[in-house]
């Protein structure tokens, strides 16, 4: 749900988040192989752990792509409107909701 403080035309970027992601696995892919070729095998762990970290992140890109407009909204799906803040209404302050405190029932008696 919309809170109204984001804008009302923003797109997920997802699209961005998978060329970011291909461009991730090719780089760490190539700093596997050399890595591995020059004997350095820390180095070349370190880039499968991210390898892995960005085959997973692209898994998860492609699958809320597929979910369509729900989470990729175009620009013919309208926003949520802003929540206002006018939920259900409480009564009012005191016991019985009128405004009342509860004091003495009735009219009030002078001494």
């Amino acid at each position: 749900m919309r809170t109204g403080s984001e804008p009302a035309t923003a797109r997920s970027p997802l699209r961005m988040r998978l060329w970011l992601s291909l461009w991730g696995i090719l780089w760490t892919l190539f700093g596997l192989v050399a890595f591995s070729l020059t004997g350095r095998p820390g180095w070349a762990a370190a880039c499968a752990v991210v390898l892995l970290l960005a085959i997973l992140d692209l898994g998860v890109i492609t699958y809320r792509m597929r979910q369509g407009p729900h989470y990729q909204p175009g620009r013919d799906i309208p926003p949520y409107d802003p929540d206002h803040g006018d939920g259900p209404t409480r009564p009012g302050p005191g016991a019985d909701g009128r405004g009342k405190s509860g004091g003495r029932a009735g009219p009030s008696r002078r001494a």
